[in-house]
């Protein structure tokens, strides 16, 4: 068994690699790219970007060392039965889930847009769970993964900091899991909210888990 111990807030970490998965959240099409939901929504998608390459590099290593490595996409079912219409209905956005966008349908799984980026697509035997809400663990089988691969620790990355990571990160800890986010191969539509969201993670002793970034955890698995 190959024992780490990752720098991070509020303190270092200590952690098996075998019972170690990395989760990579909603790197999609249309959260990431132009003509996608987010944008639609009015963000500048070029600020989720930003956690791309460090994403990359951050892959590139954990499938070196055979680690399990999860991916999640955030998405409806095409007759939209497991959109709440809450969900459908709220805000402004240009156009609303399941309306035709540039990257076909607006979060419906099977279209372009629902998509992994090329840049982080996944590799046999990488799981994806596709999810209809916000936190990873509702409504998916993320749970029985994780238990049947023994793992006690994730690392976490994606986007956004504060909605489905921040939620996944909330739910993990609820069922006992060691949270490490990883907070370069996170990233916000408002980058004030990904620092705050950052800090409420590691505050009081690491109420919800650690925060890190993706040097100091390469430097730990090297």
């Amino acid at each position: 068994m190959t024992n780490v111990t990752i720098d991070a807030k509020p303190a270092a970490l200590s952690c098996s690699l075998q019972h170690t998965a990395a989760i990579i959240i909603d790197m999609q099409r249309d959260f990431v790219e132009p003509g996608g939901f987010g944008e639609t929504l009015g963000n500048d998608v070029s600020l989720l970007r930003r956690a791309i390459a460090p994403c990359k590099t951050l892959l590139d290593g954990l499938r070196a060392k055979g680690m399990l490595v999860i991916h999640t996409r955030e998405g409806h079912r095409p007759d939209l039965s497991d959109a709440p219409p809450a969900k459908v209905s709220r805000g402004a956005p240009s156009l609303r889930i399941g309306d035709m966008g540039a990257m076909g349908r607006i979060l419906i799984r099977g279209e372009p847009g629902h998509d992994i980026i090329p840049e982080l697509a996944p590799i046999a035997g990488e799981p994806i769970i596709d999810k209809p809400g916000k936190g990873a663990f509702y409504a998916t089988d993320l749970q029985s993964i994780l238990i049947n691969r023994q793992i006690d620790t994730l690392l976490v990355c994606g986007v956004t900091t504060e909605v489905c990571v921040h939620t996944t990160v909330r739910e993990a800890n609820d069922r006992g899991y060691r949270c490490v986010v990883v907070s370069d191969c996170c990233a916000s539509y408002f980058p004030e909210f990904h620092e705050v969201a950052l800090r409420m993670v590691a505050a009081q002793g690491g109420i919800f888990g650690w925060v890190s970034d993706s040097a100091r955890v390469l430097e730990a698995i090297a």
